[in-house]
């Protein structure tokens, strides 16, 4: 996908709570001391339910999507707060027990996943690994192969293709392949990482639409993670804005975009260039994020925010809902500027 902005409304919220993230807060351990990747995110994630998760590298997306599946590095800790899928907590958990939650339950398509294939292993035979370790009941080899099977068709690929080996398919196929491994167990979640990275905007905007029917049919909910706002706009019921490890905006995608309320969300969407509407001149997000060892006192984004006062440097804003389910956290969100038909 190219950066441009194309949505529709995608109408409320439906079904009952999948998933329940509660002040969570994860630090990285270095040398220079404790980094505040993750810092007391909240939000839910309904049953069939799209969410994205958006920001520039380093806001905090892929940390937030390694400490709900657990696949934390050894300089990793979780410091407070809870998880919980179907109502369990996946926090307390021990490795064992969190192992056996993933691919069943909750599955990943990682950040460049499409180049992670083991070359001397045939594709369908390391999607029969997946299936020999986590699906419910023992399957026959026939059966496996209809699985893996039914999971190609799904995601547009030739089920001949299953006994191939990685280099023999293209940089889309192999990205196809790695969602099908993610479906492979029937999980209620999954969370996708810049699921189309490195792939032309055709293949992107192929990937992304048999992703979207897939959700559909399958009833099941995604977490997309990604620092392309198009990507966001286009397969989300609902978008949380990331900044500094703390979510700053959540709310409805169509409302988020067309009406941010957080300084930084604002500048992000005026820094995009839309397909539609009148011709502008993008606005650059100045500045840089703030070192994560040493975080500015306050807002996290004061030090960039042209709205910023004396209690934004000195006071850290709570997150508040401000009508509708659209929550910021901001204490000058109604100085914001509407961007209205600009963004479309």
């Amino acid at each position: 996908m190219t950066s441009t902005i194309d949505i529709e409304s995608r109408g409320g919220r439906t079904g009952t709570t999948l998933l329940e993230v509660d002040d969570i807060t994860m630090h990285y351990t270095t040398k220079e001391g404790e980094v505040s990747a993750v810092d007391g995110v909240t939000f839910d994630l309904k049953n069939g339910e799209a969410l994205g998760l958006v920001g520039e590298s380093g806001c905090g997306k892929t940390s937030m999507a390694l400490t709900l599946l657990r696949l934390l590095p050894d300089n990793a800790v979780i410091k407070q707060g809870s998880v919980r899928l179907d109502g369990d907590d996946l926090v307390p958990l021990t490795d064992e027990q969190m192992r056996k939650r993933r691919w069943r339950d909750v599955s990943m398509v990682f950040q460049g996943a499409m180049n992670a294939w083991n070359p001397v292993y045939t594709v369908g035979d390391q999607i029969r690994e997946a299936l020999r370790l986590h699906w419910p009941t023992t399957l026959t080899y026939r059966e496996e192969t209809e699985r893996i099977s039914a999971l190609f068709e799904m995601v547009g690929l030739p089920p001949a293709m299953i006994e191939r080996y990685p280099h023999e398919f293209s940089g889309g196929m192999r990205q196809r392949a790695i969602i099908a491994m993610a479906l492979s167990c029937n999980p209620k979640l999954i969370i996708a990482d810049e699921p189309t990275t490195a792939l032309d905007v055709i293949v992107q905007d192929q990937i992304l639409k048999e992703l979207k029917e897939v959700q559909a049919e399958l009833g099941m909910s995604i977490i997309y993670i990604s620092h392309d706002i198009a990507v966001i706009a286009e397969v989300t019921d609902r978008i949380g804005v990331m900044y500094a490890g703390k979510l700053v905006e959540l709310g409805d995608t169509l409302e988020v975009f067309h009406r941010p309320r957080h300084p930084y969300a604002y500048l992000l969407l005026g820094s995009t260039p839309s397909i539609t509407g009148p011709r502008r001149k993008l606005a650059p997000l100045e500045g840089e994020p703030p070192n994560l060892l040493d975080p500015p006192a306050g807002c996290r984004f004061n030090p960039r925010c042209p709205f910023a006062t004396d209690q934004c440097r000195a006071e850290e804003p709570p997150m508040t809902d401000i009508g509708g389910g659209h929550q910021v956290a901001c204490w000058n969100w109604e100085d914001v500027p509407e961007i209205g038909e600009l963004i479309k």
